[in-house]
């Protein structure tokens, strides 16, 4: 018992502080720029559509921008931080890769992409990806999150999109690297221990509800989908862990508005 408390009181001190730090943070640096025109707010103002509908929308339309793209930097750090509780944590995968499991991959994702006859994508697909002979390539790749359980030694290899949006363009690619990733481990550790997943810090579809982004649904399986809660409580190493977050996030929200009041009387002083 007094280890899971243990364990609750780390991950809260860690969503605490990342919060604080995130708002001192963001305060600081819009404030900083209010007479810098090619400042992060400032440099977004000119838009003669958006100012048409007055400074308060300018000013919002510009910040919210802001704040919804470095608000995601704060959370994948704060995960990787959690993370780090309960696993060893890598970002980068590198070792031998077969000629014969690339040349397996390309054609894979060209059955997932494909608008007739497409490949439901099933964990399946790659098993027995595996090889130990042939021509062989030394690869390093960057990875969102490589998670190794030293407990039970499974790895786990996670793309990570904070809302789940995957772009049309990169999607492919992506999981390309994954797979690559995953057959550089599984030549070495073997199939049993290795997982993919692709994962989100919240549902944008709701909490609890089935996750239906059709360019995830093409390149990932149902087994591979680790949404919000699953994703919280994987790298927490806890049933609990979303809950433990989330609430914590919630009692330390005050420091990110309190910012943002600071912020808008900057930028929008009061007549």
């Amino acid at each position: 018992m007094a280890e899971k408390i243990n364990k609750e009181r780390a991950i809260r001190g860690i969503v605490s502080a990342a919060v604080k730090s995130y708002a001192k943070g963001f305060s600081t640096r819009h404030i900083a720029e209010v007479d810098d025109e090619d400042g992060v707010i400032n440099s977004k103002i000119h838009n003669v559509f958006i100012a048409a509908l007055g400074p308060e929308i300018q000013y919002y339309s510009a910040l919210a921008r802001s704040l919804d793209s470095s608000l995601g930097n704060m959370i994948e750090a704060m995960a990787i931080s959690i993370a780090e509780l309960n696993y060893t944590v890598s970002q980068h995968v590198e070792g031998i890769l077969y000629k014969e499991q690339t040349d397996y991959i390309a054609e894979l994702l060209e059955q997932y992409k494909r608008s007739s006859n497409r490949r439901v994508p099933q964990i399946s697909d790659y098993k027995g990806i595996s090889r130990k002979t042939g021509k062989v390539e030394n690869k390093r790749h960057e990875s969102d999150y490589y998670l190794i359980d030293e407990e039970n030694g499974i790895n786990y290899l996670i793309e990570l999109k904070i809302g789940g949006d995957l772009d049309n363009k990169k999607a492919r690619s992506e999981k390309e690297a994954l797979l690559e990733q995953y057959c550089i481990l599984t030549n070495r550790l073997g199939e049993d221990k290795v997982k993919i997943l692709f994962a989100t810090a919240y549902n944008r579809y709701g909490e609890g509800k089935p996750w239906r982004q059709g360019r995830v649904r093409q390149f990932f399986s149902d087994e591979e989908l680790c949404i919000s809660r699953d994703f919280w409580n994987l790298v927490c190493k806890s049933d609990a862990g979303y809950d433990i977050v989330i609430d914590e996030y919630k009692k330390n929200a005050h420091y990110i508005n309190e910012a943002l009041d600071e912020i808008k009387s900057k930028y929008l002083p009061r007549e």
